[in-house]
């Protein structure tokens, strides 16, 4: 990755929510908006680098954040220079250590820490006129995508509109009663035919022998992917058990924190797929490095992402630079905060999308167009 210096003037957190007609459903809990936690970074010059905060839950969580930046987190930036994104990302995450520790929230301060560090490589593409995707390393612009979140009424409507529009691969929301979850695979797989790509998320919703049920019953659908079938702070011994009683691979990711965690499972093996998350943990300084240390374990780095716009930017940029043969992750739903922000990741063409020239992630959110979202902090 090569180092930008960075002298920080100013630092600003804003929160957007867009008000859902249908709820969306996990088998933890429904969200009935969409919540969006933009942070900018302006630096000396008068640039301004976008970064986006993980925020879907709980409900206050965008504002909560919101507020951790600004009390906490932007007072250690600003002033300051850098020698580049990731020394600010270890500045932040050594000066928050013990403070996140003792308000018992190391995920709050990891996420608002993350959505920093975003803006940070965001505004040093900017800097020197380079795509993020080429400045972390990156040869290719291109990779392919999926449709995700698709809920489990009537997934199949959702499913063939995003066919329809050039998607090739799809991820449903299971954990809802077998009879539901293997219904509405047998619709999707019905309506959309042999060929498209499927995979299943049970977002931690079942036990170790749930899992160990249902797996053999999920073979006949020619799966990608399992993901989190079992909550993500279970004994490897039982992903080890799951993984020997199918030959779905598992995949997991976005609820581990820290290197130590996503070591500890690349060093079990059990995961063919394996899911950071850069607006929850890590941003781009720390997620890039564990991308390639994916890769060199044999697993697939399929980044995991469901928020905005500029974060979905991000994960591409990560993707594309991280390379190998991962998807990007899209919320089919309909969202304007993703929508108004995403730039070329619009268009998908045969199950692909790609990344432009433009100097860092490539969009500057039009604030205007984001005004009627936007909530007090």
């Amino acid at each position: 990755m090569a180092a930008v210096p960075l002298t920080v003037a100013a630092v600003e957190a804003r929160v957007f929510r867009y008000p859902l007609d249908t709820v969306v459903q996990t088998s933890f809990g429904t969200m009935a908006d969409r919540p969006m936690l933009l942070v900018g970074v302006t630096e000396a010059g008068g640039a301004t680098g976008w970064g986006e905060v993980w925020c879907n839950f709980p409900g206050v969580g965008a504002e909560h954040r919101a507020r951790l930046i600004d009390s906490v987190l932007a007072p250690l930036l600003v002033g300051k220079t850098f020698e580049g994104a990731d020394a600010a990302f270890r500045h932040l995450t050594a000066a928050t250590e013990v403070l996140a520790i003792q308000c018992a929230e190391p995920g709050p301060f990891a996420q608002a820490i993350a959505g920093l560090d975003t803006a940070l490589w965001d505004l040093s593409g900017k800097l020197v006129g380079e795509p993020l995707w080429r400045l972390l390393g990156g040869t290719s612009a291109s990779f392919g995508v999926y449709a995700s979140g698709l809920n489990p009424q009537s997934p199949e409507v959702l499913a063939a509109r995003r066919q329809a529009e050039g998607y090739r691969a799809f991820k449903l929301k299971v954990g809802f009663g077998a009879e539901r979850d293997l219904g509405n695979l047998t619709a999707l797989r019905e309506t959309l035919g042999p060929d498209v790509r499927l995979m299943v998320d049970a977002n931690q919703g079942w036990t170790p022998d749930q899992a160990l049920e249902m797996a053999p019953k999920l073979e006949p659908f020619d799966l990608d992917w399992l993901e989190e079938p079992l909550r993500a702070d279970r004994p490897w011994s039982e992903w080890r058990a799951l993984a020997a009683r199918t030959a779905i691979p598992l995949a997991a990711g976005e609820n581990l924190m820290g290197d130590p965690a996503f070591d500890a499972a690349l060093a079990v093996g059990v995961l063919g797929v394996v899911q950071p998350d850069l607006a929850k943990w890590g941003g781009i300084s720390a997620c890039l490095p564990l991308a390639r240390r994916i890769r060199a374990a044999g697993a697939r780095y399929c980044p995991h992402y469901l928020g905005g716009g500029i974060g979905l930017l991000a994960s591409a940029h990560l993707l594309a630079a991280a390379g190998g043969d991962g998807i990007l992750e899209i919320d089919a739903n309909p969202n304007p905060l993703r929508e108004l922000l995403c730039g070329p990741l619009a268009t998908v063409t045969d199950g692909r999308a790609a990344l432009g020239e433009a100097p860092g992630l490539g969009a500057e959110p039009d604030l205007t167009a984001l005004e009627r979202f936007a909530r007090p902090h």
